[in-house]
């Protein structure tokens, strides 16, 4: 657990504290009477508000959404399944600012309902709420789905066998089941849409505001560290206590699980019901997921003079304004080779972090599990404007260093390894690993031969999610990208936030790129993940 430990004292903790200190620390003093003046303000009490409920009912309907998707994606098998998963995985990768920009250019003025039934849901709540939805689906599919699929469908059956209906032999045998997986992703998206940033200041204009959003208003806009940090600290507190909760509610319902090869379980529908259930899954995933992207893919090509290529060709020439010194074609190579290695270290330290927290418990084991999670939860903009205030001085002078830039997204990765392989580890059934001490395998090859052979799906899972979520990161990166190196995340926000249809259209151009890059790999993945489980259970 020390390697973990570690990595999370000096690439979180320590750029956190650090801006804390600065906010609140005055001529060698610590200003905590700042707290009262800062909480009692009403506009702060407002924005505490609508953070809480509307992360609350974003995550209740996600979940509402999801859950049917994560059930079609495990049980059913139909004919392009894995491109299918990697279209609903592909919101999720994207820049928070461009979800945002999707559901502008669908339901703002001048958007796709406005111009045919004259519907905008700009500025208000529902569209901030369904742009979540939009997000966070793939969350819910993914965590859910990847353990659903291996729960032997035989315990239920057995139960139907005994007298008792489908509604109870669900409820009673594999909602317990699915507990510690379904409060994972719950706490995942709750803990996103809680700390919401782009989606909130495009959707919802000066309307709302998020704790996210208020932490950069002070700390970019106004340069207000006091209040930044105090709200940094209520974050870090509210995110805490999430946590606590969730770990003391599944810590009650984890048990061993009976697993099998997703292959045994999944068959073709079957039934009016089962037809109906898959039919409004797919219905959900074309209005809610699909659509989005599609009117994304279309205002990349609609120029001023109709449909073209004109501003993917313009992606290819020098920036004459100086703002890129490297054509934006490049930024793809950037955004892979960052996201690659960000992987690997999310992959080493979630997977140490997992096992750890599988082998061993106590109160010290419990505060790291919430520890790891803190990344999802607390402000990226604290977190990218610590860094460059506090890796700057020898042996950690990493500001000119381009490994700064995984780093930052491997914190964000490293807590969906952790909730993916959390549960399944945790469903091993320690007599196997207790078997084969017995005949004489050390820690290590029983790890190997016992743990490794069931979780490898869920590793896999891990990596596309870790991957996933270094390729889109925003918040972090955009402080520390070097001007001659940007993602894509960071070249497309740039580009909004300069006027003209060119730069519109090049945004629009290298998101759609974006997605193409997550879709390919997703399904490269998807093919991968297909050979490497088949015939291993």
């Amino acid at each position: 657990m020390a390697v973990p430990v570690a990595f999370f004292a000096l690439f979180f903790a320590w750029p956190v504290v650090s801006i804390v200190e600065r906010g609140l620390r005055v001529g060698g003093r610590w200003q905590f009477g700042r707290f009262g003046e800062t909480l009692s303000r009403p506009e702060i009490l407002d924005v505490l508000w609508f953070t809480l409920w509307q992360a609350l009912a974003s995550t209740g309907l996600t979940l509402l959404i999801a859950l049917p998707g994560a059930y079609v994606f495990a049980r059913f098998e139909f004919r392009g399944k894995g491109l299918l998963r990697a279209v609903v995985t592909v919101p999720f990768v994207m820049p928070t600012v461009m979800v945002g920009t999707a559901f502008l250019a669908l339901v703002g003025r001048g958007g796709l309902l406005d111009e045919l039934w004259g519907v905008r849901l700009d500025t208000t709540v529902w569209a901030i709420l369904i742009a979540h939805v939009f997000f966070n689906y793939a969350v819910v599919v993914r965590t859910v789905g990847g353990l659903w699929a291996q729960l032997d469908p035989r315990q239920e059956e057995a139960a139907r066998v005994l007298g008792a209906s489908r509604w109870r032999a669900w409820r009673t045998v594999t909602l317990p089941a699915l507990a510690p997986s379904v409060a994972a992703a719950a706490l995942m998206v709750f803990l996103f849409t809680a700390s919401s940033f782009a989606v909130v200041q495009i959707l919802g204009g000066s309307t709302y505001s998020t704790l996210e959003t208020e932490i950069y208003r002070q700390t970019v806009v106004r340069f207000d560290l006091t209040t930044a940090a105090v709200l940094t600290l209520v974050q870090f507190a509210a995110v805490g206590a999430v946590l606590a909760v969730h770990a003391r509610t599944v810590r009650r319902r984890e048990t061993a699980l009976r697993m099998v090869a997703p292959e045994q379980t999944a068959r073709r529908p079957r039934g009016v019901g089962q037809w109906a259930l898959f039919a409004g899954v797919l219905l959900s995933i074309a209005l809610l997921i699909v659509l989005p992207l599609g009117v994304l893919v279309e205002r990349s090509f609609a120029t001023s003079h109709g449909y073209g290529l004109d501003y993917y060709r313009a992606l290819q020439t020098p920036d004459p304004s100086g703002t890129f010194l490297v054509p934006l074609l490049d930024t793809i190579g950037n955004s892979l080779r960052y996201a690659v290695v960000a992987t690997l270290i999310a992959l080493v330290i979630g997977g140490l972090a997992a096992a750890a927290l599988t082998r061993r418990a106590g109160r010290l084991v419990r505060g790291f599990d919430a520890l790891l999670m803190l990344p999802l939860g607390v402000s990226a903009v604290t977190v990218g404007f610590g860094f460059l205030i506090t890796l700057d001085e020898p042996p950690f002078d990493l500001r000119a260093s381009w490994i700064l830039v995984p780093l930052a997204q491997a914190l964000v990765g490293v807590p969906f390894v952790v909730r993916t392989m959390l549960p399944v580890l945790r469903a091993v059934d320690e007599r196997l690993r207790e078997a084969a001490a017995v005949l004489g395998a050390s820690p290590w090859r029983a790890w190997r031969e016992v743990d490794l052979p069931l979780v490898r799906r869920a590793l896999l899972i891990a990596a596309g999610f870790a991957f996933a979520v270094s390729l889109g990161e925003f918040g972090a990166t955009v402080f520390i990208a070097r001007p001659d190196s940007p993602t894509l995340p960071v070249a497309v926000a740039r580009l909004l936030g300069r006027p003209g249809e060119l730069n519109y259209g090049q945004a629009m151009a290298l998101s759609t790129i974006l997605m193409v890059v997550c879709a390919v790999s997703l399904l490269l993945l998807e093919r991968l993940r297909t050979e490497r489980t088949s015939g291993e259970f």
